[in-house]
């Protein structure tokens, strides 16, 4: 996987593509503090996650991103990190500026696109309309990689291709709002007991077969689900829950490292410390010291 950000200004890529503010691949592989603090949105945002699992508030929603998912943020709408930071995974995101209307306070896809007035009026009016941040949208990553593709080789015709597939993405996403009206696509009920269960029992020692067997699935089903939802494997969805409680206590100082290892599930602290630090970058006495220097 090949990192970018370009970035309009300074990025020679977006000179012949003012409308494209900011296009990236980021694969974030540790833990910074206030790296993703609430910041209000100047322009339209998509963010598509590739892996991993991110904790975002977008427009006062607390909401829980997974692989193939996509997360919009209109204009005027705040966006940050649930804990301040961005997590481990990895992620396409677009930051478009639209058009506003003259004598209104309504706004529009630019004249960039080839779609109709009409079309690109409908767009963010349906946008607009539909209270939802987050779309289950698995067919994006190909727009995306074409995207890039086209923006960085500059073939004939890729100012042409870039801004079809800039229009084709928001072709998706108004048609899947349409057909979905209100109905929201959170993560589905049975997994949210699933976490709501695991964290109360977090000391436990899960199994893979204890897990399915909550929900009364053998455990090649209860895989196969929890892999779709969330791009991980069962055993690694419980670790990402263990080191997320884990950071929780980091920040109440009264409570040692052995204590939080047990009490989150790890056989030792030794155990404790190689995984976090493998996940977040750190060792938990490094975090919890860069925590009290940063606090949230």
């Amino acid at each position: 996987m090949n990192q970018f950000t370009l970035q309009q200004g300074s990025s020679r890529e977006l000179e012949l593509f003012p409308h494209i503010k900011e296009f990236a691949l980021r694969k974030n592989n540790t833990i910074q503090l206030d790296s993703f603090t609430p910041i209000l949105s100047e322009t339209l945002r998509c963010y598509y996650i590739v892996d991993g699992k991110f904790e975002w508030v977008i427009n006062g929603q607390h909401l829980v991103l997974y692989p193939g998912d996509m997360a919009l943020v209109l204009p005027g709408h705040e966006i940050g990190g649930s804990k301040g930071y961005l997590d481990i995974g990895t992620l396409f995101w677009l930051h478009l500026e639209v058009e506003k209307i003259e004598n209104t306070s309504g706004m529009m896809l630019g004249k960039w696109s080839k779609l109709s007035e009409m079309e690109r009026l409908t767009i963010i009016k349906i946008l607009l309309l539909n209270n939802m941040s987050v779309l289950k949208m698995k067919e994006a990553i190909e727009l995306l990689h074409e995207m890039r593709a086209e923006i960085m080789n500059q073939e004939l015709g890729y100012i042409t291709r870039v801004n079809y597939f800039i229009d084709s993405l928001f072709i998706i996403i108004a048609r899947r709002l349409t057909r979905q009206g209100d109905s929201r696509l959170d993560f589905p009920r049975t997994f949210m007991k699933l976490e709501q269960t695991l964290r109360q029992r977090l000391a436990h020692p899960w199994s893979v077969e204890e897990m399915a067997a909550l929900f009364g699935l053998g455990t090649t089903a209860f895989t196969e689900k929890v892999k779709n939802y969330t791009g991980f494997s069962p055993l690694n969805y419980l670790i990402n829950i263990r080191i997320s409680e884990a950071i929780k206590l980091l920040k109440r100082r009264d409570v040692n490292f052995t204590d939080i290892a047990l009490e989150t599930g790890f056989y030792s602290s030794q155990h404790f410390s190689t995984t976090f630090k493998k996940l977040t970058g750190y060792t938990p006495g490094q975090f919890r010291k860069q925590n009290a220097s940063n606090p949230t």
